[in-house]
């Protein structure tokens, strides 16, 4: 695995090497775990180059401690990569993503940003869509892949795409689980063994949200899901049954053959953490 942290060196390389192979691009914040692997696994068989990007983007962080506690495991991020093969790893600085003559791109988000993770995370999607934007550019992937779990994220990113007319195909991967169902995240890591049992409570409730569809409206079942979420011990932030291209949450279950999508966001231990589900 080839490491690379200025822009200069990774372009110079791909300008040279990368030939007529279908480029793959999964970026991450490091702190890696096996749903990012499960990204770099489906690049590896989608296309003939690999490029894995490490980035903790302050840009996204609307709370300071947050960014001071995110976790930071640079050796065994190496080590799970290389184990992983993957072909090259961009780890580049602040200044290097955001020099001093940078400028921010500009994208009509359509309202995306404005609900659920937006309406409780302000200038975070700003943040996002500022750093994916920038890697983009200088990777050139032909396809970029990210995860399910962060649905409202990669909603965002193929809106960015599709409006600023990007040459590169968005790959959603299915979200990886831990055994007891909780969905994998770097914050994971923060709880105390104690609770990680009570975080599969997370989904496990999205699955009785899903099987009360028959008999519940989509906002009865929101109720009822906020109120077991806060039964089990979680802070939630909001539980919404949305439309999966819209993020506007539903009123009516849609007709046989369409799906929404239930997202939520809760606090445990002072973790704060997402999930979602297809209804």
């Amino acid at each position: 695995m080839l490491i690379f942290t200025t822009v200069r060196e990774i372009r110079l390389w791909l300008d040279r090497h990368a030939g007529g192979r279908v480029v793959g691009f999964v970026p991450t914040m490091g702190a890696l775990h096996e749903g990012h692997l499960s990204l770099i696994e489906a690049s590896k068989r989608e296309c003939g180059l690999t490029v894995c990007s490490i980035f903790v983007n302050p840009a996204q962080f609307n709370d300071p401690r947050d960014l001071a506690l995110y976790p930071r495991t640079y050796e065994a991020d190496l080590a799970l990569l290389a184990d992983s093969s993957t072909d090259l790893l961009f780890f580049p600085s602040v200044e290097e993503i955001y020099p001093h003559d940078f400028v921010s791109v500009e994208a009509d988000l359509g309202g995306l940003d404005q609900v659920m993770e937006g309406l409780h995370r302000p200038g975070h999607f700003d943040g996002v869509v500022r750093v994916v934007h920038r890697l983009l550019d200088i990777i050139r992937p032909h396809k970029l892949f990210m995860g399910q779990k962060d649905f409202q994220q990669f909603t965002i990113i193929g809106r960015m795409i599709e409006q600023l007319k990007m040459p590169v195909r968005l790959v959603v991967c299915p979200i990886a689980r831990e055994p007891g169902g909780l969905a994998m995240s770097s914050r994971n890591r923060r709880l105390s063994k104690p609770v990680r049992d009570q975080a599969n409570l997370i989904f496990q409730i999205l699955q009785y949200g899903k099987s009360k569809r028959p008999v519940l409206s989509p906002g009865q079942t929101m109720d009822a899901c906020l109120e077991k979420l806060r039964q089990a011990g979680f802070d939630p932030e909001y539980f919404e049954i949305v439309d999966p291209e819209t993020l506007q949450k539903i009123k009516q279950w849609p007709e046989s053959g369409r799906l929404c999508v239930a997202c939520t966001a809760v606090w445990l231990e002072g973790v704060r953490l997402i999930d979602n589900e297809f209804y």
